[in-house]
């Protein structure tokens, strides 16, 4: 009994030795995440192969904190551990690589460990991408695809997803196609809104079975994703979804999708929702007109742009006035008004990728030259970055005018816009 007691108070002993040990060195390695020199990566790295899991925990936190293109194979290391939380500090610390300061907004600013529980909150926004003249390494995209496809847990899986898409990670297609088929909507909807920010059309019948999924926001994010890769192959189930849904966010979605898809065959669809008492389904059906480029139409869209009182549908028929032919820059003039509209705050998200469409035209492009001086700085900044999307050679020197404006924030945003356009130059 004795030999018993005494062997028990021995393992006891020891574990208290060994938690003591781990202590210190999480102490240590906090501090060495403090430490801004090039050995500090290394002296980090052994301890994500401690069997203590604090220890792992605390070593990817001071990977992360230390950054630099040292961090990156110490992290894709790291998301091969089989903790959760190692698994999502590890996701973010590759994104944060990329996309300075996402760790501050990301899944790890939110962790909270609840006993052996781990709870998080994704971001209500999710449209974090990194700009396209940023080079993604493959193993660092790889990693996080092999992430969501087969991650820990549902947040792990879900949080690599969104790594995914905002590093516009191609080479991960294969694994969000295979993630998308979960049970778990949190880690289908991040999948979803990746293949939209990766924007590959070859990924989009790999999701299509998700156009009437029962959840709204799952259904939603297909049908989105369905119209931003452009899926021809979908335009029946997207107009029995607009004819059959109840849900007018669903129809609105939906509408938007078959806009994108333009065929005349669809023609008799958006007549149906042109004038409809909706705002979001008039808009909708203003871009599908503005798609089909029928010069006929021009003169009924016009107008309807002229009387409309309502901003998201006025937006969608200046898009379309000007994709039928109204190319002036004047006062009042379609154009004029979708430039005008990057002033706004609220509304600039739309009046943005209409420009970037619109400016794929040489003609819209040279009528927006002779002005760009007379810009105010939000327009100026803006207007930079649709050019550079149009990666055509004629707005090279409008961006190198911006480049040297007086406003720094303005010759900034011609600096990046110059690097995107030279990416297809």
């Amino acid at each position: 009994m004795r030999i018993r007691t005494v062997s028990v108070l021995l393992m006891a002993a020891v574990a208290v030795v060994a938690q003591d040990g781990s202590k210190q060195v999480i102490k240590m390695l906090k501090e060495i995440g403090k430490d801004a020199s090039p050995q500090a990566i290394e002296r980090v790295a052994p301890y994500l192969k401690d069997p203590d899991v604090e220890v792992r925990r605390e070593a990817v936190t001071a990977l992360v904190r230390l950054g630099g293109l040292a961090s990156l194979d110490k992290l894709v290391e790291a998301t091969r551990d089989a903790d959760e939380e190692i698994q999502i500090r590890a996701s973010d610390g590759l994104v944060n690589f990329y996309l300075p300061g996402y760790v501050e907004f990301g899944l790890t600013a939110s962790l909270k460990r609840a006993g052996t529980g781990l709870k998080g909150k994704f971001s209500d926004t999710n449209d974090q991408v990194i700009p396209p003249y940023v080079q993604v390494r493959e193993d660092v995209v790889l990693a996080l695809g092999a992430l969501a496809r087969g991650g820990i847990s549902e947040q792990s899986r879900a949080n690599a997803a969104r790594g995914v898409g905002i590093l516009r990670g191609k080479a991960a297609v294969a694994d969000l196609a295979e993630a998308v088929k979960s049970k778990k909507t949190v880690v289908i909807y991040e999948c979803l809104v990746a293949f939209q920010k990766i924007g590959d059309p070859e990924a989009a019948d790999s999701f299509a079975f998700l156009l009437r999924d029962l959840d709204e926001k799952v259904q939603i994010a297909a049908i989105e994703a369905t119209g931003q890769l452009r899926n021809k192959n979908a335009v029946p189930r997207l107009r029995e979804v607009l004819g059959d849904s109840k849900k007018v966010k669903v129809q609105r979605a939906a509408l938007v999708s078959l806009a994108k898809l333009p065929d005349e065959a669809n023609r008799p669809v958006y007549e149906k929702y042109l004038l409809d008492r909706d705002d979001g389904l008039r808009a909708a059906a203003a871009e599908g007109f503005a798609r089909l480029k029928n010069p006929e139409d021009a003169v009924r869209l016009v107008k309807l742009f002229d009387e409309e009182k309502k901003m998201s549908p006025r937006l969608s028929l200046a898009f379309a006035a000007v994709m039928l032919g109204k190319r002036e820059v004047t006062e009042f003039s379609p154009l004029q008004y979708l430039v005008n509209t990057l002033n706004s705050y609220s509304w600039r998200g739309i009046a943005h990728p209409f420009l970037i469409e619109l400016c794929r035209e040489q003609d819209i492009r040279e009528a927006l030259y002779p002005v760009m001086h007379e810009r105010t700085k939000e327009e100026k900044i803006w207007l930079a970055d649709v050019l550079a999307r149009t990666y055509a050679a004629d707005a090279r020197p409008a961006l190198e005018k911006l480049s040297q404006d007086g406003e720094s924030e303005v010759a900034q945003a011609g600096a990046r816009a110059i690097r995107t356009l030279g990416l297809q130059q």
